[in-house]
């Protein structure tokens, strides 16, 4: 089993390697001969979803200590929040590279900015999910704006370099869905200090597991080593919560819930596009995925139809 297990995430890191050269290169060094990993594996199921859909911590908040930002909100009303929210989906902040096999993965640091500055000028704020739980348990006032929560998944170096730049101007956080191995700084990753640099700034630190493995079809072994010792490696390091969790490729089934729940999560997000609200299940927590060429205006409108098309179905587990 161990070996089985090793085998797996060897293997997922040999089929990243190849491709998160190219994202390196973003970085002002080595070549963009490859194509982009994580997208080829982590987003196999991409095709399927692709066509729907030091700052301070944001706007009226301040950084708490441990970098959780849902402490440093304002006062609890004691009656639990209503208001749904839209969660975002973003991986490399940068252009694709010539014949990456996912290109709209890839959101260029231009048009990211453009996006961002639209919701603002909409009359969104960015917040994490831990604010908004605080808000939809305990009623904690939220920083002022229409909250949404911008996600960023497997932990690329662009998300450091330009993701974080751009929220950092406007005042607001984001919310990493780091994976701790297959993405080293050497191939496209961020190292343990820029992932530090994220969280001093505000941004939510949540996880993806080990290895962005399909937990849906793993048994108990590797499910204690992609969520129990993942979780529990991210909070000695960093010394933040963990809270949320990300189901790789939007892959879950019941067991894996079950894991989640067993280890202090207290929610997960899927791939499934939507709003999350007060009365979702906070183990199936939808997101609105954001493919490269999206215009400002298009962003906008993506957003309001997901919460036009109502709440999405429960029954999109895997089996």
């Amino acid at each position: 089993m161990v070996r089985r297990r090793i085998g797996a995430v060897v293997s997922l890191a040999v089929v990243i390697a190849a491709a998160a050269v190219a994202v390196a290169s973003s970085r002002g060094g080595g070549s963009s001969s490859g194509t982009t990993a994580a997208a080829r594996t982590h987003h196999r199921h991409a095709g399927a979803h692709a066509g729907t859909g030091h700052a301070g911590a944001g706007a009226g908040s301040r950084t708490a200590p441990g970098g959780s930002t849902a402490a440093a909100l304002g006062p609890a009303t004691g009656h639990p929040g209503t208001d749904s929210v839209p969660i975002l989906m973003y991986h490399v902040i940068a252009p694709p590279p010539p014949g990456a096999p996912y290109p709209g993965l890839y959101v260029p640091a231009p048009e990211f900015a453009a996006q961002m500055q639209a919701l603002k000028q909409a009359g969104w704020v960015g917040v994490t999910l831990d604010q908004m739980r605080a808000y939809w348990t305990h009623g904690a006032k939220l920083p002022p704006g229409k909250p949404i929560v911008l996600s960023f998944d497997n932990g690329y170096h662009s998300q450091y370099a330009a993701a974080l730049p751009i929220l950092r101007r406007l005042g607001w956080v984001g919310d990493e869905n780091i994976q701790l191995t297959g993405l080293p700084p050497a191939q496209g990753g961020m190292t343990t200090a820029q992932v530090r640099a994220l969280i001093r700034a505000g941004w939510e630190l949540d996880t993806q597991g080990m290895s962005h493995a399909d937990l849906a079809t793993a048994d108990a072994a590797e499910l204690h080593f992609q969520v129990t010792v993942a979780r529990r490696r991210l909070r000695r390091t960093y010394g933040v919560p963990v809270n949320w969790f990300c189901y790789p490729s939007g892959q879950y089934n019941p067991a894996l819930i079950a894991t989640l729940k067993q280890n202090g999560f207290v929610g997960s997000t899927t791939v499934v596009p939507g709003w999350a609200g007060p009365s979702t299940d906070p183990y199936r927590l939808p997101r609105l995925r954001v493919l490269g060429g999206t215009s400002p205006s298009a962003l906008l409108a993506q957003i309001a139809a997901a919460r036009s098309a109502g709440p999405p179905p429960v029954s999109y587990m895997t089996s």
